[in-house]
């Protein structure tokens, strides 16, 4: 499989190329370059996972990809590496968080570094330095994933304020002799500025290279981050034997894209429902096709949604227009500029054919937790939540609902939506939730880590983070 930028001005690459550059030098993301064959789930999780691997990315050697299907399903905790729980005829959930760090992103950054190191070994490349922005649960996701794994190194550049205590903590801690994180003073949206700004950066490029390095991406503006998630789209489409609604908390589109991938290569996806708490830029650009970013940030208890630059947008772009370039590029040009562009009334009819959106406060969220509770006896996490809240305002019957991550990275949330209680550190909210519901938490060993990673940067003094951590 070989891939084009969604802009349309860069080269031609293989799936190789593709995972080690991340982004593509005309500044587009990488999409495949022919119409995708259908690809039927394979009755497992390794099984589909391999075939999905074998067929984006069949350029690595099969015996690169079977070693990184098999280390990354070794690293979870359920047998079954994405379950699916049914809470009666109310919604199927997907639990997506039972990897190292509790959330989604486990998937396929327990796959991403072999594909990358396998990929830097055929360029000739000596080290590949991994640049990633994080809302939350990509940072630690990726440092745990690189931890260790000759000829990488990582840089998570994180929101100061936002994050939950358990995720900085998960990223701050981490001991791996490779990874380093470091607090940005701005939100989500500064960090991945300034992560798309250094790979945009000239100097930057040339004095890694100089270092016999190559800069590139854990986040899923990466191909390698991406198409791994299809598997467990495929593999529900499997296990339920019918078609269904999806409804995914969407944060930077990725997750969400990799079902529409799925449903292209056959998955029975009858609609898409974009879930957002109230940074919803695209809850309302799905509504409308006016993607429009001028507004406030909001710091909330969903805070892996705290977005209002969604870069996986760009791809679904490319997906409405059958990879218009010149559309693409000129819509993204007004972004840059304004934040904000229009869609087409073509492309807006086509969006709206597909997907549905809707969003909640962080009060409506709590309200969602506390309900689903009380109904079937089961924690969701807050953006787990909100897709239960979406799901039932747009009357979808018996919807998957993407269950992003473990609702123990939420401790004094969960605890305040259950029982109205306010309790000021996440670890003692933990234990009285356990008291409370019975279950087992999970990342506890976190509160006695030692914190590794005490950096802070501005937003400017970026790329000389990235040149002191990295050595150029």
């Amino acid at each position: 499989m070989d891939y084009i930028s969604t802009r349309g001005l860069a080269p031609r690459v293989s799936g190789r190329q593709a995972v080690l550059t991340g982004l593509a030098p005309d500044g587009g993301l990488y999409v495949p370059a022919e119409p995708l064959a259908p690809l039927a789930p394979q009755g497992s999780y390794a099984a589909t996972m391999e075939a999905i691997l074998g067929r984006f990315f069949d350029d690595t050697p099969e015996s690169v990809r079977h070693e990184a299907v098999t280390r990354s399903v070794a690293r979870f905790a359920a047998p079954d590496v994405t379950p699916l729980r049914a809470c009666g005829d109310d919604a199927v959930f997907l639990e997506l968080f039972h990897g190292p760090t509790a959330a989604f992103k486990d998937v396929a950054l327990t796959i991403l570094p072999h594909l990358m190191r396998d990929a830097a070994l055929a360029a000739g490349i000596e080290r590949v330095c991994v640049l990633t922005a994080t809302s939350g649960d990509t940072g630690s996701a990726a440092m745990e994933g690189f931890a260790d794994v000759p000829g990488t190194a990582v840089l998570t550049f994180y929101p100061q304020t936002g994050t939950s205590e358990i995720q900085r903590r998960q990223m701050v801690c981490c001991a791996g002799s490779n990874v380093t994180a470091c607090a940005i003073e701005g939100n989500f949206d500064d960090a991945q500025a300034a992560v798309k700004a250094a790979f945009a950066d000239p100097t930057l490029a040339a004095e890694a290279a100089a270092s016999k390095a190559l800069l590139s991406s854990a986040n899923s503006i990466n191909i390698g981050r991406l198409f791994p998630q299809i598997c467990y789209y495929l593999e529900t489409a499997g296990r339920l034997g019918r078609p269904f609604d999806v409804v995914v908390p969407t944060g930077n589109f990725g997750n969400i894209l990799a079902a529409w991938y799925a449903r292209l290569l056959g998955a029975p996806i009858e609609r898409f429902a974009v879930a957002s708490n109230v940074n919803r830029v695209v809850c309302d650009f799905v509504r409308g096709g006016v993607y429009d970013a001028r507004r406030d940030f909001a710091v909330t208890n969903s805070p892996s949604m705290d977005i209002l630059v969604s870069s996986n947008v760009e791809r679904l772009l490319s997906l409405l227009t059958d990879g218009n370039a010149e559309a693409v590029r000129g819509w993204e040009s007004q972004l840059a500029a304004d934040r904000r562009f229009e869609l087409t009334p073509g492309a807006t009819t086509r969006l709206k054919q597909h997907f549905r959106a809707g969003w909640a406060t962080p009060e409506e969220t709590e309200t969602a937790i506390r309900e689903v509770w009380e109904r079937h006896h089961y924690l969701v996490d807050p953006h787990t939540a909100i897709g239960w809240k979406v799901a039932r305002e747009l009357g979808l019957r018996n919807p998957v609902i993407a269950a992003t991550a473990s609702p123990w990275k939420f401790p004094r949330t969960m605890l305040r939506a259950i029982t109205g209680r306010v309790v000021g550190n996440d670890f003692r909210a933990a234990e009285e939730l356990a008291v409370l519901t019975g279950a087992t938490p999970v990342l506890t060993g976190l509160e006695l880590a030692p914190e590794r990673h005490r950096r802070v940067t501005s937003r400017a003094a970026v790329p000389d983070t990235v040149r002191a951590v990295f050595g150029f």
